[in-house]
């Protein structure tokens, strides 16, 4: 029974010496943390968004906003951003029907678009 007791001291005292040094290391993780945080881009974390609201019928402008594309961009470029758009805020996810229903009209919008850009450029 002793020697459990001296055991359990010994790994108590053994949890609080790595603590300890785990925390003195912390504090240079610390400053160096905290430098990389600043290397960061502004906008990441800025707090910045788009502050309006949808428009009752989406002009060019607001539907390339919502897909995160330039509405010059190609067909592939816009399909590739509105299907991951689409994976995050999809309807059986727990997303919004309604932005969903404006990703979707987005969609069209800016499709209709591109296939448009591919026939001037032919």
């Amino acid at each position: 029974m002793g020697s459990t007791m001296v055991a359990n001291e010994l790994t108590i005292y053994c949890c609080r010496i790595c603590r300890l040094l785990r925390f003195a290391s912390l504090g240079a993780y610390g400053a160096s943390s905290k430098t990389s945080f600043q290397s960061l881009p502004k906008s990441a974390f800025s707090g910045s968004y788009y502050r309006g609201g949808f428009e009752h019928k989406m002009p060019k402008q607001e539907a390339a906003l919502t897909a995160g594309v330039s509405s010059t961009n190609n067909k592939g470029k816009i399909r590739a951003a509105l299907l991951q758009i689409m994976l995050f805020n999809h309807p059986n996810k727990g997303g919004s029907p309604y932005i969903t229903a404006k990703i979707n009209e987005a969609k069209d919008l800016l499709q209709g678009q591109a296939k448009k850009n591919e026939v001037n450029v032919q």
